[in-house]
């Protein structure tokens, strides 16, 4: 069953849009035309597919791993507690509702 979540662009405008099971949010973002360039493919070694989730969301989802840590400290805009890399996170029933902001362009 899809999700239903909705993003906020870079302008702060929101949308409301699917999230497919098989997608990781990336994946979903990319599919519904944000703006994001995901330049390593999801393999969590670039940064361009940096989100902000609500804190309680991002402290659900589990340890982000050494990598996405490195990345992330790096990246414009960073905020330990709601900054994860889109390709890391993987659809679960659970995230449905949730709202994701694209983080500012690197």
């Amino acid at each position: 069953m899809s999700n239903n979540i909705t993003v906020i662009d870079r302008a702060g405008s929101p949308s409301q849009v699917e999230w497919e099971p098989e997608q990781t949010l990336m994946e979903a973002l990319r599919d519904n035309d944000f703006p994001l360039l995901a330049s390593c493919g999801g393999t969590a070694s670039c940064a361009t597919c940096h989100v902000y989730l609500e804190s309680q969301v991002v402290a659900g989802l589990g340890e982000r791993s050494v990598d996405e840590i490195e990345l992330l400290e790096e990246a414009e805009g960073f905020d330990a507690e709601t900054s994860r890399l889109s390709c890391q996170i993987a659809h679960a029933q659970s995230l449905d509702g949730i709202t994701v902001t694209l983080a500012p362009e690197e």
